[in-house]
């Protein structure tokens, strides 16, 4: 298995977690797992989101992230956050998921131009320090699905950085390992 560790210049790393109103379990079939991986492409390309870990799980998702030095990591979420918000209530639409847009609706009645809450309130950022604590979060994220019994092994999450880590498989998406040195 390749290791992962953080370049010690580095101080700019990330552990956040984005979870479904009512962790209502949207991330079930493939257009919504597919609506996140496109954003945090776009996201990757366009808005300066360094990746390096995540796992999209039915309810929410955990991220380790950083940014481009010119660039601040709550506006990249922000715009994350809006832009799979419309998405997914787009594709609830059309799959006709009405209990699910009302749950949304309703989360969102107090809110000044806002129709629908799909996302909880906050992103929850924990500031990653050291390298024992980037492992211990990259580490949780990775076996989440194995802890719930969805899979016997990390990397057989589809969904899942554990995947470009250990399987060295970047077809889903890929990650930033420009930020990271690996070890053999």
């Amino acid at each position: 298995m390749k290791r992962y560790k953080v370049s010690p210049e580095e101080t700019s790393f990330y552990y956040s977690t984005c979870t479904i109103v009512a962790w209502l379990p949207v991330f079930q079939s493939e257009p919504y797992f597919q609506i996140i991986i496109n954003s945090l492409n776009y996201c990757r390309a366009n808005k300066g989101l360094l990746l390096l870990g995540f796992i999209i799980m039915p309810t929410h998702m955990h991220m380790v992230t950083s940014n481009h030095s010119d660039t601040i990591l709550s506006e990249i979420m922000r715009d994350f956050r809006a832009y799979t918000s419309r998405k997914i209530r787009k594709q609830l639409e059309l799959d006709g998921r009405e209990s699910f847009l009302k749950v949304f609706e309703n989360s969102a009645r107090n809110l000044p131009k806002q129709q629908y809450r799909i996302w909880q309130e906050d992103y929850h950022p924990v500031a990653l320090y050291s390298e024992d604590w980037f492992h211990q979060k990259m580490n949780y994220m990775h076996d989440n699905p194995v802890r719930i019994g969805f899979v016997d092994l990390p990397e057989h999450w589809k969904y899942s950085s554990a995947r470009n880590w250990i399987l060295d498989d970047d077809r889903l998406i890929s990650i930033d390992r420009q930020c990271l040195f690996e070890e053999g």
